[in-house]
């Protein structure tokens, strides 16, 4: 199997709820692509062992792959998949209570999603729910407030009733705050 073809056997292995196998194929993509030099498919198959890792629990190994991966990202001419990976590394980060660095991660990824035209909005309203979720763990209202609002709007966009409830339960929530 080509990187490509490892990549995708991951990624449905993860649909189909077999994380063993996906972090096989994952993992086998990232010996091929570091063996031919494909970059750009090496930060793909970090993301996937990234994600994977994440379903499994393991944050710090998470941690790592994203990492790895967002580095070879800011090498590479992929502005969304850059924004997209940041924004997953500054969930793990929120997650493990780094606050200030998950906050930094966000902006940047707020910063490319803002300034590409081809940004999907329900990557933008994801990265600002993650957002939204820091500022209100960090005790900044406003900012939470603003982030939540602008991630309603654009859930309710996409049609994705999950989002808005969400977002409705964190507004009511910070309302009584």
């Amino acid at each position: 199997m080509d990187t490509e073809a490892l990549i995708a056997q991951g990624y449905a292995d993860r649909k189909e709820y077999r994380p063993g196998d996906a972090k096989q194929h994952f993992s086998e993509a990232i010996a091929l692509s570091k063996s031919t030099s494909d970059r750009s498919g090496l930060a793909r198959a970090l993301a996937g062992l990234g994600q994977i890792e994440r379903d499994l629990h393991n944050q710090s190994a998470a941690r790592r792959n994203y990492e790895e991966s967002v580095a070879l990202y800011r090498t590479l001419d992929n502005p969304l998949a850059l924004a997209h990976t940041i924004r997953h590394l500054a969930d793990i980060l929120r997650g493990q209570g780094e606050y200030t660095l998950a906050e930094s991660c966000y902006a940047e990824a707020l910063q490319i999603y803002r300034r590409h035209e081809k940004t999907q909005p329900l990557d933008l309203a994801n990265t600002l729910r993650g957002y939204g979720l820091l500022q209100t763990a960090d005790h900044k209202k406003q900012e939470a407030l603003q982030l939540w609002r602008e991630a309603r709007d654009l859930y309710a966009q996409c049609n994705v009733e999950a989002g808005v409830a969400e977002s409705d339960r964190q507004l009511a929530r910070l309302a009584q705050l």
